[in-house]
């Protein structure tokens, strides 16, 4: 799905979001784009080529979106919860690492870097937007993709961060087979 729709769709969900309305989680790949976050900088996007670039008002800095990419997006009311904004990162970060197990693949997280990485990579990454006590945007996952574009940016703004996808160690993973066990993770995670 085209980024800047599904942007827009997160923007107006949580605008008319009361009380009463139920979290969302959605799963959704995009056409190859790079997006910024509220506070990236621009020497971050160091050559962006034929790839196209959009301001957003996530968290975070530039990263690359494409093809392969598993992209959750959480509409999840933290008040409700009675989280805070960092322990909704954390119960993200955690769900990803849990999934990531049931592939043999050993994730972990940095303390002050979001999102999850093994020992070869940075594997997947976290920008959310917090309004109204609810959260939009959500984590990128890297199953089986392209991973040339994240050599045109600093990743996270991160130089020479290394970038690995699910593919490098399970070679047979189909993207749309991570759907629900990633699901299964984010809500057993999210809501305990």
């Amino acid at each position: 799905m085209p980024y800047q729709k599904v942007w827009q769709d997160m923007q107006s969900l949580t605008a008319n979001r009361t009380e009463l309305t139920a979290d969302e989680i959605w799963f959704v790949q995009h056409p190859a784009i790079f997006t910024l976050g509220k506070n990236s900088k621009p020497e971050h996007l160091l050559n962006p080529r034929d790839i196209p670039t959009l301001q957003i008002d996530r968290g975070g800095q530039v990263t690359y979106h494409g093809p392969g990419q598993l992209i959750a997006y959480l509409m999840i009311d933290l008040k409700r919860l009675k989280i805070g904004v960092r322990e909704l990162v954390t119960r993200i970060e955690n769900s990803l690492v849990i999934f990531l197990a049931t592939y043999n693949v050993k994730a972990f997280t940095k303390k002050d870097a979001p999102g999850v990485y093994t020992e070869q990579g940075k594997i997947a990454a976290l920008g959310l937007r917090i309004r109204k006590s609810c959260s939009y945007h959500g984590l990128s996952l890297n199953v089986k993709m392209q991973l040339e574009p994240f050599s045109r940016i600093n990743p996270c703004g991160y130089k020479d961060l290394s970038i690995v996808q699910l593919a490098d160690f399970y070679p047979q993973i189909i993207l749309s087979e991570c759907i629900e066990n990633l699901q299964q993770a984010l809500i057993e995670e999210i809501y305990k």
